[in-house]
């Protein structure tokens, strides 16, 4: 199929909403239930051959060992355990109150007991209201859906073919439910000592220099999806550094830069997963020059 299909926001902006909810349904439960990792490696989703999945959990928690996987093809919500049992619910014609109602008898049925510490959004506008009382959001375009894991799966290897590139440490490629993008990230050797009130999630994640590279579809704050990059900390006169291919930016965004090429721009190129590659190695190599990085 079309290697970076068109994916503009204000055509699946409402089916985007209502899938970036059910994916923090989810999301929540595999905080909750699996084993902690560094850098909170444990915590986003991974790629399938019809979706995202969780991967194994449970065990350590006395649970059996499941898994959750969201099916785009078909368009189910999968819960399995070990055993060979699983549970399914359809995503089409969900509200986030009714599907998080459907994980949980699915996870009861499976003798699965699982807390949620919060469950409610994770930074989006409603985070104050729970999941279970959520029937505003229930637009599910089953197309736009599948492009979306289609998108994802193919951005998902250009970052891989990317990571292969760097020996020193380096994470997995995720699928981080609580921004809805998906990321890989280079670390420096350097440790980085973060401010007091730092929050736990922050003071982990960023505990050594890093170089993060990913892309998502789009927000409020920036409504059309793109390809990023930052450095943090972010050394002096980053911003100045020059990006592959010309048509890639420095954007301010939070008190510090992101570089970003924005997926049309990607999708007209000649060669757009080289052009990727390209803008990826442009922003790591202005990060890794100006923080001093072997």
């Amino acid at each position: 199929m079309e290697l970076f299909p068109p994916m503009p926001l204000a055509e699946w902006r409402d089916t985007k909403e209502t899938l970036h909810r059910f994916c923090q349904v989810v999301g929540k439960i595999r905080l909750a239930a699996s084993v902690r990792r560094n850098h909170w490696w444990n915590v986003p989703f991974h790629l399938t051959g019809r979706g995202i999945t969780t991967r194994p959990m449970g065990q350590v928690d006395g649970n059996p060992i499941f898994t959750i996987d969201l099916d785009f093809v078909d368009h189910q919500l999968l819960v399995q355990a070990l055993d060979g049992r699983a549970v399914s619910s359809p995503l089409v014609g969900q509200s986030v109150a009714s599907l998080q109602r459907d994980v949980m008898a699915a996870l009861a049925m499976l003798g699965i007991e699982v807390h949620v510490a919060r469950p409610r959004p994770f930074d989006l506008p409603d985070a104050d209201r729970r999941f279970a009382d959520d029937t505003e959001h229930a637009a599910y375009d089953p197309a736009w859906a599948t492009r979306y894991w289609q998108v994802l799966s193919q951005v998902n290897l250009v970052l891989e073919e990317f990571a292969a590139r760097f020996e020193g440490k380096v994470s997995p490629v995720h699928h981080f439910w609580h921004t809805l993008d998906i990321a890989h990230t280079r670390f420096g050797e350097r440790r980085v000592d973060q401010p007091q009130d730092a929050d736990s999630v922050t003071r982990e994640a960023y505990s050594r220099e890093v170089i993060s590279f990913g892309f998502w579809f789009g927000d409020d704050s920036f409504p059309e999806p793109a390809f990023y990059s930052y450095t943090a900390p972010e050394p002096d006169g980053l911003a100045g550094e020059p990006l592959a291919p010309r048509s890639a930016r420095w954007v301010p965004r939070n008190g510090s830069h992101l570089a970003v090429l924005t997926y049309d721009d990607a999708r007209a190129a000649d060669d757009p997963r080289g052009g990727v590659l390209d803008f990826y190695e442009s922003a790591y190599q202005a990060g890794a020059r100006l923080a001093g990085w072997d």
